[in-house]
């Protein structure tokens, strides 16, 4: 498939997606090149007259910029208890709706966005789809800088090899936190909410790119067209 084709398939889910949001919403704005096909058409229709009143929460400061340049008010997540819509991307769902994300560094405000949203609505192209998390990504987990070496051995003794997370010059990726990211394999995840709560307890884990069940809708392009998942 040519990137020209992949491209109109992540545009054609995340318009499907936008269909959802009414004027007056409260709507999460996810990180990744999908979810950003779905702020510009959210940009769009604000500047079309048809939606109106909508408060943008982003999920990143590239998102935040993103969504100012297309015309979106951004709202502060401590201004609000819950968001109606989110429309964010993954970069795997298995077959209960279960995501692995975090591999554009947004995983933290990501799921806390997730947590207070009424409606998670995920857009892919058919390519993300597996039937267990793990066959086709790692896991990123966001950890502190300090002691961020002491997690190998627990991540190791849970099944898992971990790699840090280096950008373009060779030096470690900084989340919008200042926080490093492990990127883990751990291969086919066979029990992956016991493996969440198992990183959760972790200190020093500031947060994993395991979201289960999270996602109410996944909305996927392929091919054929588009498939629309649910709970």
């Amino acid at each position: 498939m040519t990137e020209k084709n992949i491209t109109q398939m992540k545009k054609m889910a995340a318009e499907k997606a936008v269909e959802f949001i009414k004027s007056g919403m409260v709507v999460g704005l996810g990180e990744g090149s999908t979810a950003v096909y779905a702020i510009i058409e959210i940009g769009n229709k604000i500047k079309n007259g048809e939606l109106v009143n909508i408060k943008g929460i982003p999920c990143s400061l590239n998102v935040e910029k993103v969504a100012e340049e297309s015309g979106i008010q951004v709202s502060d997540i401590n201004l609000h208890t819950s968001i109606d819509i989110t429309i964010d991307g993954a970069d795997e769902v298995d077959s209960k709706l279960n995501l692995i994300k975090g591999g554009g560094g947004a995983l933290l405000r990501e799921k806390m966005v997730a947590q207070i949203t009424d409606r998670e609505i995920i857009v892919v192209d058919e390519s993300k789809i597996s039937v267990n998390l793990g066959e086709k990504w790692h896991v990123p987990i966001e950890v502190l800088q300090h002691g961020w070496k002491t997690h190998h051995s627990f991540l190791q003794n849970l099944g898992g090899i971990a790699n840090l997370r280096l950008n373009t010059t060779g030096s470690p990726f900084l989340t919008d936190q200042n926080n490093y990211i492990l990127d883990v394999a751990f291969g086919e995840i066979s029990h992956p909410e016991k493996l969440e709560n198992q990183l959760n307890q972790r200190t020093g884990i500031v947060a994993n790119g395991l979201f289960i069940n999270l996602a109410n809708d996944v909305i996927v392009s392929g091919a054929e067209g588009i498939n629309h998942l649910q709970k």
